[in-house]
């Protein structure tokens, strides 16, 4: 459940779609050696989850986390835990120790986010969740984009790759993310409104449908092949991200039913966009990284000096029985025909995309 509302609070610092405006703070220097409201030199830290199970942790988020603090002129460490649970308290830690005023955070899982959080609030450390919402946390902020509409988008990606390939009462099998992640939980949540009276009259068939450990691309390639020997049939393949679209790919491929088996993703990696472009994969869902990432560090920056920005909408955390301030950003459907635009956003390049046999498909699609 979401409310769109304005915080009660000082109207010094804005955050509206967004895009972070803020009236001069006395006690902010505009450089490194920028200050919170308490006179403490501001440091904003940053825990990145992985590199395996999407690229763009470190491919885009630091990047463009990276530029947009130093624009801004605060003190930052970016860390990555590497999906390694003890990893990521011993950054947060170490951030803590170390002054860090801010805290952002990507959790593993909510638990481990949660004591991570906890202990920074503890300590007067201002926190933000990124992208995946801590339940039962005790984050200040959420900045993420909308997951229930990315799910929507999905699941009305399936369904209409299915209809263009005239499919007749086809199975579709879902290939969840992490049990333990709530932005699986959020995603699953729109793709199911989607698909389920689908199911229910008939005209599509439920297959397997099951949650992917971690988000291990290894385990999803292997939990798919286990689905296509139980039901060779599978017709569409809703993949929570395109980590593990491509993992059910390579397994389609091996059966060559590649191109003839619909495949859903999001997160418009380079691989995916390249295997929709040949026609390998259905669909995916662009979710600005550069937009999230400047909605986090505008926020992170102004709470390291001291602000007390107001944000345009809460998300429920139905664990912690808390609504979040938060900020959702809007996700964009992405299939052959527009796959340019997620270059021309300039997500990825030109040149990292059409390498080799997919240069032809580039220029098909007006990517120029």
């Amino acid at each position: 459940m979401r409310k769109r509302f304005l915080v009660s609070v000082s109207a010094c610092a804005v955050l509206a779609a967004g895009t972070l405006s803020a009236c001069s703070d006395d006690s902010g220097t505009g450089s490194s050696g920028a200050t919170n409201g308490g006179g403490k030199k501001a440091k904003i830290g940053v825990i990145l989850p992985d590199s395996k199970t999407s690229g763009r942790w470190e491919t885009n988020d630091r990047k463009y986390l990276t530029e947009a603090f130093k624009a801004a002129g605060v003190d930052y460490d970016i860390q990555n835990a590497q999906g390694d649970k003890s990893q990521f308290q011993t950054l947060a830690d170490q951030m803590i120790t170390n002054g860090a005023t801010v805290l952002i955070i990507v959790n593993l899982d909510s638990g481990t986010g949660k004591a991570v959080l906890d202990k920074a609030k503890s300590q007067g450390v201002a926190t933000i969740d990124y992208d995946r919402l801590t339940l039962g946390g005790s984050a200040q902020y959420y900045v993420s984009f909308d997951n229930v509409k990315v799910g929507t988008l999905m699941g009305q990606g399936i369904e209409k790759c299915l209809s263009a390939a005239n499919a007749q009462k086809p199975t579709v099998a879902m290939l969840n993310g992490s049990a333990t992640d709530n932005n699986a939980t959020l995603l699953k949540q729109g793709y199911d409104a989607v698909l389920k009276p689908k199911f229910d009259s008939g005209e599509y068939v439920k297959g397997p449908d099951q949650a992917v450990p971690d988000w291990n691309n290894t385990e999803g390639a292997n939990m798919f092949e286990q689905m296509l020997t139980q039901s060779p049939n599978i017709s569409g393949v809703v993949a929570a991200n395109d980590g593990l679209g491509n993992a059910a790919i390579s397994i389609l491929k091996k059966q060559k039913l590649n191109g003839k088996v619909p495949v859903t993703g999001q997160d418009a990696e380079t691989t995916a966009l390249q295997n929709i472009l040949v026609g390998d994969q259905c669909m995916t869902v662009y979710k600005a990284i550069k937009k999230e990432a400047d909605a986090v560090s505008g926020l992170a920056v102004a709470l390291a000096k001291g602000q007390k920005p107001t944000v345009p909408a809460t998300v429920r955390d139905p664990e912690g029985k808390r609504d979040v301030p938060s900020v959702l950003l809007e996700p964009l459907a992405i299939y052959k025909e527009n796959v340019k635009d997620v270059v021309a956003d300039g997500y990825v390049t030109k040149d990292t995309l059409c390498t080799g046999a997919y240069a032809a498909k580039c220029t098909e699609f007006g990517i120029n």
